[in-house]
């Protein structure tokens, strides 16, 4: 345990690591005085471990103790044998009081923490007690079910993260985009930049990678520790196989309307079963689906759904076909848009409108220069747009405006969003 301890620690020996600036750092440090548990969810690899050490750099830059920070990942092989044991969380804690002997305030940070059983028991008996500001992470939505939001209520503030946005992609590459004066004199960098992450999406990882048949396995890794790490295990799935299958068959099908009945037959596998996976591939922030919109709630969940994949590089590993651009760019967009607000559904009658949040229409189109192509979308927006909504046709590379309706370019869209 001692020899863990001092591994995964190394700011105790004054070892200090620069990472890429992530635009959820900002609340991060808001809520660190607080005395409220942060919980940061996100999918396998998409930077939560990071974010939380960018934590302790800033702890220890303003006069923390590097002691009296904590940090354990909990996936590590040593613990398996006692996740069904949460009180071996208090014997980590414990071992590190007698190891690191801090004074005062500690912060506690348990990275991958859905690895062990019941784990908010323990986090709340010393929240309750302890002078400790806990830090947790985790791959799975139910992190924030309805039982540990009864457990802590009122005593954890979540942040969700992501992978890499555009504008934290452009950061990485050092690519300045402050200003218009400055994206105009980088607009070749951020074009080539713009092509890149459409095409390979936000996994950190990925970015420094330029074999695209090694970025394809690391992709493909990523995927099946999702589903055989996080999903398989967690839910006593037997027929791990077929889950695997379903997953990389939705992959082929980002962005189009699903069908459950098509599905349940390919796979031999009941609807609700069908669906039930489906929403592990959400719980683990692998997939997202979305309601056609209604003004009856009840209507929206009995709707049909659109399914979008919540990193662009799980489409380059979908096995029968690379997917076209208009896909990568309509995916890309909900990714984005989902991470301003949960509230996003597509409206369809004569018409379809890619997105709506009950303020603006979106409608995403990669290419506009062909007439019918422009005038389809158009009359889509003419079909839907009540008076003083806001319209706005995303393209990859278009900026115009006419009459009501804003056509704006990816990069545009992403800067001058407000």
């Amino acid at each position: 345990m001692k020899d863990i301890l001092n591994e995964q620690n190394r700011h105790w020996f004054n070892e200090k690591k620069e990472y890429v600036k992530r635009e959820k750092f900002q609340i991060l440090l808001k809520y660190l005085p607080l005395k409220q548990v942060i919980t940061i969810t996100g999918i396998r690899r998409c930077g939560k471990s990071t974010l939380a050490k960018m934590a302790i750099n800033h702890l220890i830059e303003n006069g923390t103790n590097p002691i009296n920070i904590l940090f354990i990942n909990l996936e590590q092989p040593y613990f398996l044998e006692y996740q069904n044991d949460a009180t071996f969380l208090d014997k980590i804690y414990e071992e590190y009081l007698k190891l690191a002997n801090p004074t005062g305030k500690t912060y506690v940070i348990f990275d991958e923490i859905q690895f062990f059983d019941n784990w908010e028991v323990f986090i709340k008996s010393k929240y309750e007690s302890s002078d400790i500001k806990f830090i947790v992470t985790g791959s799975n939505s139910s992190m924030l079910s309805s039982e540990l939001a009864t457990m802590l209520t009122g005593r954890s503030l979540n942040i969700h993260l992501d992978t890499f946005s555009f504008k934290e992609f452009l950061d990485y590459k050092n690519i300045d985009y402050s200003s218009e004066l400055m994206q105009i004199k980088n607009k070749i960098q951020i074009a080539r930049a713009k092509e890149e992450y459409l095409k390979w999406g936000g996994f950190y990882e990925v970015f420094g990678i330029e074999d695209k048949f090694t970025k394809k396995s690391l992709l493909i890794s990523y995927a099946r520790n999702i589903i055989y790490r996080d999903i398989v295990p967690r839910y006593n799935i037997r027929n791990s196989q077929t889950v695997e299958k379903l997953f990389f068959y939705l992959l082929n099908n980002a962005t189009t309307i699903l069908n459950y009945t098509t599905l349940s037959k390919t796979f031999e596998l009941s609807d609700k079963t069908i669906k039930e996976y489906i929403s592990y591939f959400e719980e683990t922030f692998a997939m997202k689906r979305i309601d056609k919109y209604h003004t009856k709630p009840k209507e929206r969940i009995k709707s049909v759904k659109k399914i979008y994949i919540k990193d662009n590089g799980f489409l380059q590993i979908a096995p029968k076909k690379a997917p076209n651009l208009g896909t990568l760019l309509e995916n890309s967009i909900y990714n984005y848009l989902s991470s301003k607000t949960e509230d996003i559904s597509y409206l369809k009658d004569t018409y379809e409108i890619d997105f709506y949040d009950e303020k603006t229409l979106f409608q995403v189109s990669y290419n506009i220069e062909d007439d019918k192509t422009k005038q389809r979308e158009l009359r889509a927006f003419e079909h839907f747009k009540k008076e003083n909504q806001k319209a706005k046709l995303i393209t990859f590379d278009t900026n115009e405006e006419i009459k009501d309706i804003e056509i704006v370019s990816f990069e545009r869209f992403i800067f001058n969003d407000d």
